[in-house]
């Protein structure tokens, strides 16, 4: 689920981390946040800068977010285990994400930098992550929105002010990793994210050698893995054939990025194998749906149920029950309820991690 997205204290940097360079600083906005190239002359119109390469300067922008905006809050949910090929948080508190956007491979990264956000990018989708800025960082999110109507929420909230709903704009980048994230562990279908996008897909736009960052595959890079890759990469035939459907139609599925959650939800689940809890997740993180609440979820009943009902064996339709108050925020709801720290102790061992790869 996106909300188990903590944040984590400051670790120190990796030795591949300590080499990543400083984020270039632009000069203030005081007005509409502008893309920035190279200087136009001073009594001309602005030009555009050449298309930012592997190894040119990056367009760059300011962003002042409209009230409170905590990065790791934010960005959190587009994390995909701690070696992330897609994304990095260096200790200076600097994010990087590689990601396929509709004009190629982009590489962003994003500071704060006192009340504003600095952010650059490099390749051939620099224009247009940096065009989506706001968006990404929940600028069309409205978390007043939110009523709580639990003491627990209404005291994470306070502690929160940061969190907003993100929203990439981007389906397939967000419904492959959930549907490797299908009836196995997190660590399991972190490690196959990891092989299938270092092995897959391609070195991202700009000063990224140091950080391993990844593009992922594109529709005809998925399609292309040959069947014993999946098997390589522990991702059994059920998962691995629901990607190969929804990379066959990928177009249509990305199209689901501008439609409300009832008709997005519909959309992907006309793909066999994706259900409730794989759309869900996707929506969360492309569309910023602030009601996409995770159903058939292993632990997510039980967490909401301790959290608002002191009924840590709740299933999902209490769980739907005591969100009720919530109807139209209910994913909202869950982010705080995790972000609070209320939940129940484990009484059970761990899920044991399956192992298909020898045989």
């Amino acid at each position: 689920m996106a909300g188990r997205f903590a944040p984590r204290s400051a670790r120190a940097a990796l030795p591949h981390q300590a080499a990543a360079p400083a984020l270039r600083t632009a000069a203030p906005s005081h007005h509409a946040p502008s893309l920035r190239a190279p200087e136009p002359p001073q009594d001309g119109p602005p030009l555009r800068g050449p298309e930012p390469s592997q190894d040119g300067p990056p367009l760059t922008r300011e962003w002042t977010p409209p009230g409170p905006l905590d990065l790791r809050l934010v960005l959190g949910p587009l994390r995909r285990g701690p070696a992330d090929p897609t994304f990095r948080m260096v200790a200076d508190g600097t994010f990087w994400r590689a990601t396929r956007t509709p004009e190629g491979p982009g590489t962003l990264r994003v500071a704060a930098r006192g009340d504003r956000i600095a952010a650059a990018a490099w390749g051939p989708g620099a224009d247009w992550l940096l065009a989506g800025l706001p968006a990404l960082l929940g600028a069309d999110d409205d978390p007043d929105a939110f009523v709580p109507r639990h003491r627990l929420l209404a005291l994470t909230r306070h502690r929160r002010p940061g969190l907003r709903l993100l929203r990439t704009g981007l389906v397939m980048e967000s419904l492959i990793p959930s549907i490797l994230e299908q009836k196995v562990t997190t660590d399991e279908a972190y490690r196959a994210w990891r092989h299938l996008v270092r092995r897959f897909g391609t070195p991202a736009p700009g000063p990224t050698a140091d950080l391993g960052l990844h593009v992922m595959p594109d529709p005809r890079g998925w399609a292309m893995i040959p069947s014993w890759e999946w098997h390589r990469a522990n991702v059994d035939a059920k998962r691995s054939s629901t990607i190969l459907r929804a990379v066959r139609v990928a177009r249509r599925l990305e199209e689901a990025a501008t439609m409300n959650l009832p008709e997005a939800l519909t959309r992907l689940e006309l793909i066999p194998g994706i259900g409730p809890w794989t759309s869900a997740e996707t929506l969360q993180r492309s569309n910023g749906a602030p009601d996409a609440v995770t159903v058939g979820d292993l632990h997510l009943p039980g967490i909401v149920g301790h959290a608002l009902a002191d009924h840590r064996d709740a299933d999902d339709e209490e769980m739907l029950t005591l969100l009720t108050p919530y109807e139209g925020q209910r994913h909202r709801a869950t982010r705080l309820i995790l972000l609070s720290g209320h939940t129940p102790k484990r009484r059970s061992p761990r899920m044991t991690p399956g192992d298909i790869t020898h045989l």
